[in-house]
């Protein structure tokens, strides 16, 4: 998918929308931990990857500005410290300014009121006053990919980010995993509506179906019963 599709389709789409996809497709849910949360609450972005591995100095991100694209999004990978803020607001500007569609940073930033006047979506761990502490030597992939938690992720991925947190998807999967994705949010908002409407969850489960098959085949799982029936509340 280009930028612009990927942004389009992502509008109607939540990430909890796409991880649940990503397990249906049996793809890796690799997602930033949980404390990786939007300096603007509402903030939401969607593009392909660039990677930065912060060693202290900014000449690392204005690099990746130069090899990068409109649309894309940094990944700024500096091993989640929480000792030192590695992107300020001349960052994030600089990032708008080359067009870019947001920041992710396994990390902390600064100049928080400054960030959120200038609009960029940001993700991160949290603020802390202090910039960098010490300034080591530079790895060889450095551009090439960042960690971020548990995950490596490079220019072969998209990264998504909402209220729900930050996602990162595989470019050669993403238009399968997004149209899985538009399939399971069709099927939760008619069966919320039905809900609304006085139809049961349960009901329209069949939960109590499910309950007396489970009586005959203990083994049975609800994900396996909601696949037969068409549910899509855990995938």
């Amino acid at each position: 998918m280009d930028p612009q599709e990927l942004r389009r389709r992502f509008e109607t789409l939540t990430t909890a929308h796409l991880a649940d996809a990503c397990i249906r497709a049996r793809i890796p849910v690799r997602c930033a931990p949980a404390a990786v949360h939007a300096v603007v609450p509402g903030s939401r972005l969607a593009g392909r990857v660039s990677t930065a591995r912060h060693v202290g100095s900014v000449d690392i991100f204005l690099e990746a500005f130069e090899g990068g694209a409109p649309g894309d999004v940094l990944v700024v990978d500096n091993g989640g410290r929480l000792d030192e803020a590695c992107v300020g607001d001349l960052v994030v500007l600089e990032a708008q300014a080359a067009g870019l569609a947001g920041i992710v940073i396994w990390g902390l930033h600064r100049d928080t009121a400054d960030i959120r006047a200038i609009g960029l979506p940001v993700f991160s761990l949290g603020a802390i006053p202090t910039g960098p502490l010490s300034l080591d030597a530079r790895p060889d992939v450095a551009l090439e990919s960042a960690r971020v938690g548990d995950w490596t992720v490079s220019r072969e991925d998209v990264v998504l980010g909402d209220d729900d947190g930050v996602l990162f998807v595989p470019t050669a999967r993403a238009a399968d995993i997004f149209t899985l994705a538009e399939s399971i949010r069709d099927t939760e908002r008619r069966q919320a509506e039905q809900i609304r409407a006085g139809v049961s969850l349960r009901s329209q489960v069949q939960f109590d179906t499910y309950l007396a098959r489970r009586r005959q085949t203990p083994s049975l799982s609800f994900r396996e019963h909601l696949r037969e029936v068409g549910g899509a509340i855990e995938e």
